[in-house]
């Protein structure tokens, strides 16, 4: 493991282990009312960007990892090999501008093919999931993101805020730094009742002072600005729901830090190093049981030394030092992936099992290799999917199977009631047989 900043403190902290992680769970759950002694079914969504190197990441045949052996882009992984799966001839169907990014990637949405409008989204597949699973957390959902100088746009992230949308096919923004979901998770002077009574009163009277009349408004704009005052009032009501879901949980304390506060200015791999161990905590207190991270890319590369944007490198069959610099890009996210495993395998949860066992993990991108639609890329792990028998490398009979199958397949092994998704035509047998 490897962490940068207040290392000593962090250090010391994950020297200690699962024993001490599990400790905030059940602080926690002595107040809370979903306290249970059956762990909760848990999600994470993880997305990066452009791809990887097509020659020396991806498997040439399906098998089991043991017998077919791992690539040279997945070797980091070798330690889990029996514990993850890889599904190929996957595509996401809605997905037609390759310099979209992650825009549809959980949604499946053709965001510019719905007739009369420039741009429509939908509701991304995490956000169905925390309607059902998120009913009892203090976040429905934990949406992060990463601060990348260009906005992400360079980093095969098209131009979304997160990985997330809405109801209303609106973004979502994401928690982008470790020092903010530091203090959105852990208890911090200031957070007493009343103090949090004055923030929810001052951030509802601002409410008050924007909200206006739109229905007579709306008689008089043009179409394009009755559809912009509708995703006004989106926002609105999402805030609103923040704000009555903030006084719900404000009698049930938030758990301790076990380390000290992050640098304001962590990116790349440390940051990522940061959010993935936040995020463990973050199930084990009972604070989510959906997770989605939409991952850095450029500050990943610059922190290992590449000076190109991750778009540039996206084109790296222009010469040898751009395809060295891309397979070692792809064995740093391998390696930051297995990282997380190891993570997800130490800590306990609240009735002794490994918090690896009770979540189902998804990693992957809207691309393949450069600008390549098909094929995309999807590793699933974790034991909250029981009927999905890991460790080998699953390739479809049909080429361009709806991306939206495989989020369906996992839906329905989180436990969430659902027949359809997206442009989904079913579920995937291959994957539970």
């Amino acid at each position: 493991m490897s962490f940068h900043t207040n290392s000593t403190t962090r250090r010391s902290f994950f020297r200690l282990g699962s024993s001490v992680l599990a400790l905030p769970f059940l602080e926690s759950f002595a107040s809370a009312k979903a306290a249970s002694a059956t762990p909760p079914k848990r999600m994470i969504f993880l997305g990066g960007g452009f791809g990887f190197t097509k020659d020396t990441f991806y498997p040439k045949k399906a098998g089991r990892f043991s017998e077919i052996g791992m690539t040279e882009g997945l070797s980091p992984l070798a330690r889990h090999k029996d514990d993850i799966t890889m599904v190929t001839n996957l595509t996401n169907l809605g997905a037609s501008d390759p310099h979209g990014g992650s825009t549809s990637y959980l949604t499946g949405a053709n965001v510019a093919g719905t007739p009369g409008k420039r741009f429509h989204n939908s509701i991304s597949c995490d956000q169905i999931v925390a309607q059902h699973l998120g009913k009892n957390t203090r976040f429905s959902s934990l949406i992060l993101s990463a601060k990348e100088a260009d906005g992400g746009s360079n980093s095969g992230h098209g131009k979304g805020l997160s990985l997330s949308w809405d109801d209303s096919g609106n973004p979502i923004p994401g928690i982008d730094k470790p020092l903010d979901l530091f203090r959105t998770l852990f208890a911090h002077p200031g957070d007493s009742r009343a103090e949090l009574d004055a923030r929810l009163k001052k951030r509802q009277s601002i409410l008050d002072l924007v909200r206006i009349d739109g229905g007579g408004m709306k008689r008089t704009l043009s179409k394009g600005d009755q559809e912009k005052l509708d995703e006004y009032f989106t926002g609105v009501r999402q805030v609103e729901k923040g704000l009555e879901r903030q006084a719900k949980w404000a009698d049930i304390p938030k758990p301790k830090a076990p380390f000290e506060a992050p640098d304001e200015g962590i990116t790349g791999e440390e940051a990522i190093h940061l959010m993935y161990d936040m995020m463990i905590i973050a199930l084990q207190t009972n604070m989510t049981n959906v997770v989605s991270y939409r991952q850095p890319v450029c500050s990943l590369l610059a922190g290992m030394g590449v000076k190109l944007k991750a778009h540039s490198l996206s084109h790296y069959g222009f010469s040898q030092p751009r395809i060295l610099a891309s397979r070692e890009r792809d064995k740093k996210c391998s390696s930051l992936l297995a990282h997380f495993i190891d993570r997800l395998k130490e800590a306990k949860d609240s009735d002794g099992s490994r918090v690896f066992d009770n979540c189902i993990v998804s990693y992957g991108s809207n691309l393949r290799s450069g600008h390549e639609l098909k094929n995309v890329p999807a590793i699933v792990t974790g034991g909250g999917a029981e009927q999905i028998k890991h460790g080998r490398n699953i390739v479809l009979p049909k080429e361009d199977t709806p991306l939206a199958n495989y989020w369906l397949t996992l839906m329905q092994q989180g436990g969430i009631k659902t027949e359809q998704f997206s442009h989904s035509t079913g579920i995937i047998p291959e994957l539970l047989s």
